[in-house]
């Protein structure tokens, strides 16, 4: 059980605070139920209620500062999800999407770095599917290593950018 003020990774919504615990005061819902009333920490414009013991929605505490250091330590030797195939692709990285892992994040975001390098040099973009993914995978990560770091989203990108050039300098 999550304590009051914890931050969660919370399904699809990212990082969320736990700003509330307990039986939800709303008409038709059974008051013996104990539930989280999330606020999602990146978009304000919503509050999140769920059952505590919710086992259809992942739920997992955010990584520790030394987690999240070590992580992004990992980002240069982490392996690609190089797929060719277009569908097997998206699969790919709806699967890892799934499993909420931030090295699953950092394996999307880096195959696509590396991909976007090499379309970039043919004089092509990447594909909008490439693009939404990682976007998606950016959110996620960006969101979680800022609440971990206690920085800004904006300084956790510079920092994985960093470590993603330093691909390039092999």
């Amino acid at each position: 059980m999550y304590e009051l003020g914890d931050y969660i990774i919370y399904g699809n919504h990212g990082v969320c605070k736990v700003e509330e615990i307990g039986s939800l005061n709303i008409s038709g819902m059974d008051k013996s139920i104990e539930c989280y009333t999330l606020q999602p920490v990146f978009s304000k414009a919503s509050t999140l209620y769920t059952p505590v013991d919710n086992d259809k929605v992942s739920m997992r505490k955010v990584i520790s500062n030394e987690e999240a250091t070590e992580l992004l330590k990992q980002i240069p030797d982490a392996p690609l999800l190089w797929i060719e195939n277009d569908k097997q692709r998206e699969e790919a990285y709806k699967e890892a999407l799934r499993e909420r892992d931030c090295l699953d994040w950092v394996k999307i975001i880096k195959t696509l770095y590396v991909r976007k390098q090499e379309r970039l040099s043919q004089g092509k973009k990447l594909t909008f599917t490439d693009e939404k993914y990682l976007g998606i995978a950016q959110d996620f990560l960006y969101g979680e290593l800022s609440i971990a770091m206690d920085i800004d989203k904006d300084e956790v990108e510079n920092l994985v950018m960093d470590c993603l050039e330093q691909l390039n300098a092999v």
